[in-house]
């Protein structure tokens, strides 16, 4: 089996990490191949705000969780119980994933980008988990004062996150494969 079928096969979603900092190469390599990701009509429209600043990473996960408690959404509050606030789990790094606001295409780009990030970081032996709940700091009120304290270049918002660390533990088992998503004819 080849390199790139073993990733995607293999990764799995980190939520434990060690207290261990991601290599700066690797964090590189990384952002890299996130910027290699296909983009509608080439646009690369992406900006990545990599964090490995404790105090900043709490300082978004805060925000976050507040957006969340005020969203009166019932499942995004009960992703804030179920991870006791923790919305990074701790990692010792964050991607944050942003697009252009205006582009149709631009969170589309985006995803295609989140997931080259977390294969590299899978190929590299690189814990990671996607984060969804990023995005509501880009459809917030104050998404352009997130934006601008991430250094988000002006007319981009967060759509995606993604945490980056050395598991705690092993991988574990895939889960079964939903059945009757696949289609050949």
């Amino acid at each position: 089996m080849n390199g790139v079928i073993r990733a995607i096969l293999g990764r799995r979603s980190t939520r434990a990490f060690q207290d261990r900092h991601v290599r700066e190469e690797d964090l590189e390599m990384i952002l890299t191949c996130g910027a290699y990701a296909p983009s509608a009509m080439n646009s690369q429209n992406w900006h990545f705000t990599a964090i490995r600043d404790r105090d900043v990473i709490e300082k978004v996960n805060g925000w976050i969780v507040g957006e969340i408690k005020q969203s009166g959404n019932p499942a995004l509050e009960a992703i804030v119980e179920r991870s006791h606030g923790r919305i990074f789990r701790n990692a010792p790094c964050i991607i944050v994933v942003s697009t252009e606001k205006q582009d149709r295409f631009g969170v589309i780009n985006a995803a295609a980008a989140t997931q080259n990030l977390l294969l590299a970081a899978h190929s590299l032996g690189i814990g990671s988990c996607w984060i969804g709940t990023v995005g509501i700091l880009g459809t917030s009120t104050r998404a352009d004062h997130y934006a601008k304290e991430l250094k988000v270049p002006a007319g981009y918002a967060p759509f995606f996150g993604v945490t980056l660390g050395y598991a705690a533990s092993g991988d574990p088992e895939a889960p079964a494969r939903r059945a009757g998503t696949i289609t050949i004819s």
